[in-house]
């Protein structure tokens, strides 16, 4: 009997079995290691993601003001905040101030007017374009035949900036003093811009192929191989028309509906 007992022992000590036994408990170790990698890395993923969806949503509250000088920019700005006609000058810094929307929401964002001359603006649209919500781009319709290059200028510097680009904040084209008889209708204006905007793109592009890539972050304007039209860009695009002096200037109330409606879709 000890005999028998003696010689089990000696069957499973041998050195097949204990080399099996450990390499299947290797094997355990392994599967489990890598089930707990797995959950880690999912759990990290989702952290990230949920972060940077969450962290971009809250931080992008900024509705930009931009437009030329004189175009109405700083009045719309007091409209929309005060409800009331102010007298303005020419700006050389950024206003902002908390505009609550005309929605059943209520949300609030913060309102930027960004000041038009070109030395100005540069800096201050750098320093707001990626928390930008939305921009509302102001346009003098009174003058706009004549402005029309340096506006489409403008504007297409906003469009091709790359940050702009990824970020897609909704643009308002604000056809501004309407109550002037000379003024151009937001129809007419958007199918000029289209116009300029397709000229810029072509002798932009052809200035960039002549170097070695692409200048300043910027990307390619609307679609390839096509004119250019707003309906391209990634972004909601509303052209609207609006008097932020109104047809009694500071004895009337303006006429923003259209846009207060736009800001309140946001």
């Amino acid at each position: 009997m000890d005999e028998k007992i003696h010689l089990d022992l000696e069957d499973f000590s041998s050195e097949p079995f204990l080399e099996t036994f450990i390499k299947e408990i290797q094997k355990e170790e392994a599967v489990f290691l890598i089930g707990i990698f797995v959950a880690l890395l999912l759990v990290i993923l989702t952290v990230v993601f949920f972060g940077n969806f969450w962290g971009s949503s809250k931080a992008r509250n900024a509705v930009l003001l931009l437009g030329l000088c004189d175009s109405g920019k700083t009045l719309l700005f007091s409209r929309l905040l005060l409800g009331k006609f102010v007298r303005t000058q020419t700006s050389i810094t950024e206003s902002s101030a908390t505009y609550k929307s005309k929605s059943d929401r209520g949300s609030s964002w913060t309102l930027i007017d960004v000041p038009g001359h070109e030395s100005l603006r540069v800096q201050i649209v750098e320093k707001y374009k990626a928390v930008a919500r939305a921009v509302v781009f102001v346009v003098d319709s009174s003058v706009f035949q004549k402005d029309v290059r340096d506006v489409a200028e403008f504007l297409y510097s906003i469009l091709t900036d790359s940050i702009v680009a990824k970020n897609a904040p909704a643009l308002v084209v604000a056809c501004n003093k309407q109550d002037v008889s000379m003024a151009k209708s937001a129809k007419l204006i958007q199918q000029q811009l289209e116009k300029e905007l397709n000229t810029l793109r072509l002798t932009r592009s052809a200035a960039l192929s002549s170097q070695d890539g692409p200048v300043g972050g910027s990307v390619y304007l609307g679609k390839r191989g096509k004119d250019f039209e707003f309906s391209q860009l990634p972004s909601h695009v509303e052209f609207i028309e609006c008097s932020a002096r109104g047809s009694k200037a500071e004895d009337g109330d303006a006429d923003i509906d259209a846009l207060e409606k736009s800001l309140a879709r946001l």
